[in-house]
């Protein structure tokens, strides 16, 4: 082996001894293990039981809403919610652009038209602005789409107006956003339809699985029905329409019951994370945390920081701090990439009212921003680590 071999091998065994860092993983708490003992005693462990039904109980209790339906993903619950609202072909939807793919996906599966909204500056969330333009330009449209970005609430007052205005249907995308509130009011309350996340990186997990809302109980016995392959009340297997293997397992119901015990305990420390990074942060010229609304709670799921033009000019760019981290193995993210930026919606047409250094606000978001390290599991220590590293790319 050569010197530089040598010292690669070196700089890798160095690496891989510090301690890895995670964006979000999973934090278990111990009260999942009586939900899932529980299962396997009475051999309930298939997508019905007790854990299912209390944990639909318990999730709608906590939101605020009258009935759930528990399901094997929040896209499964996106995918319903689009379904029910009576979206099909061609029928246009107006959809957060700032997001994640599973958002929108469910309106093409319908083989709807989707039609992408700029976020804003002031939440980074859907602009009523560039939503009022939307329906001007498309008066038929039948839904909107909303996500709340990364945890902090949309303008809902606007947001409700403009879809009572226009008579849309209002599915809210509330994955990031379980434990937020608008004006005490929980995110994922407020639509027609309204869904969350239980994906391993969430706020609290189920390993996978998601959830749908809604005051409106016939669309949730409508969501139960389609999610069991839309089988009939019959002797036999019987089906009248196209359903689906989307309902949650009474053994995943049970984690998710278990993590509801700590779910306030966890939004606490999310929101200890987001100010000890904007403490650590604020005297950086050039440098801001991701903007918070003054009308509503975040539960800060992941916790972002944005580089200004100026110091991307001077090679402090998102990349560069990514790289100093996982130098260090810390795990960090860019930004959601925007969907209208994404290959697969090129030709969707795409709506902004406002531009931030030539580009659209998402865009923008998207260029100058990182997802940093939000893990409740970050020790005292592990938050000094990552802020010296992020720190030392300024100077």
């Amino acid at each position: 082996m050569n010197r530089l071999q040598s010292g690669k091998q070196d700089n890798h065994q160095k690496q891989t001894e510090k301690k890895r860092i995670f964006l979000a993983s999973p934090t278990m708490n111990g009260h999942e293990m009586d939900y899932i003992n529980e299962a396997f005693e009475t051999n309930w462990v298939a997508p019905l039981g007790k854990n299912v039904d209390e944990f639909e109980k318990e999730l709608a209790a906590y939101v605020g809403v009258s009935h759930a339906a528990a399901l094997s993903a929040g896209t499964a619950a996106l995918h319903l919610a689009v379904k029910l609202s009576g979206i099909g072909e061609g029928d246009v939807v107006l959809s957060s652009s700032l997001t994640f793919a599973a958002t929108c996906n469910p309106v093409t599966y319908e083989r709807g038209k989707l039609v992408f909204i700029d976020a804003e500056q002031d939440t980074w969330n859907m602009s009523p602005e560039a939503l009022e333009e939307g329906f001007r330009k498309y008066p038929e449209a039948k839904a909107v789409l909303l996500a709340h970005l990364y945890g902090t609430p949309a303008k809902m007052d606007e947001i409700m107006r403009i879809c009572r205005e226009h008579g849309a249907v209002l599915i809210e995308d509330a994955a990031e956003a379980l434990g937020s509130t608008y004006k005490g009011k929980a995110c994922g309350s407020f639509g027609d339809l309204g869904i969350f996340s239980f994906n391993g990186n969430k706020i609290i997990t189920t390993s996978g699985g998601g959830m749908l809302v809604s005051e409106d109980e016939a669309k949730i016995k409508k969501a139960r029905f389609l999610a069991t392959q839309a089988r009939e009340p019959a002797r036999h297997y019987e089906h009248k329409e196209i359903g689906y293997n989307y309902r949650m397992s009474n053994i995943i119901a049970g984690i998710g019951r278990g993590q509801m015990h700590t779910l306030d305990e966890y939004k606490r420390k999310k929101q200890e994370i987001y100010w000890t990074y904007e403490e650590a942060f604020c005297d950086i010229p050039g440098v801001s945390m991701n903007p918070l609304n003054p009308d509503g709670e975040a539960n800060n799921w992941l916790s972002c920081l944005t580089v200004s033009e100026e110091q991307m000019k001077e090679g402090v760019t998102p990349e560069r701090i990514a790289e100093a981290l996982e130098k260090e193995n810390i795990e960090s993210r860019p930004i959601w990439k925007p969907m209208n930026l994404q290959p697969v919606y090129r030709e969707n047409d795409f709506i902004q009212v406002e531009s931030c250094h030539g580009v659209s606000v998402g865009e923008d978001v998207f260029n100058r921003g990182i997802c940093l390290p939000s893990d409740i599991k970050n020790t005292k220590e592990d938050m000094e680590r990552i802020i010296e590293i992020v720190r030392g790319c300024f100077r």
